[in-house]
């Protein structure tokens, strides 16, 4: 016998009304916004005041036995290498 999945189900549980399901789920996602913006969220360390810190960052140069892949541009050590490409070396992880 054929079943037609796109047709619409009955069974005894869709007697229950949206209003009484509505009343059994708690209000977790009602429309009230935080004070936050939700798309950014803050983070802040307790009793820590940062905004007059500058921070000091060392940048090494190249290795001589570290090389950049040009797929991922990952700074990585010459053993990952697996081949050379007419743009440059290629990692392990970008050739598989």
């Amino acid at each position: 016998m054929a079943t037609d999945y796109d047709a619409p189900r009955k069974t005894d549980d869709d007697s229950e009304s949206i209003e009484a399901l509505k009343e059994r789920v708690p209000d977790k996602l009602s429309g009230a916004v935080d004070s936050e913006d939700s798309d950014n969220p803050g983070f802040e360390l307790a009793g820590a005041d940062l905004s007059d810190l500058d921070l000091d960052v060392v940048v090494l140069p190249p290795q001589a036995d570290e090389f950049t892949c040009v797929s991922c541009f990952l700074v990585r050590h010459r053993s990952q290498i697996d081949h050379e490409s007419k743009l440059g070396p290629i990692c392990r992880e970008c050739s598989a």
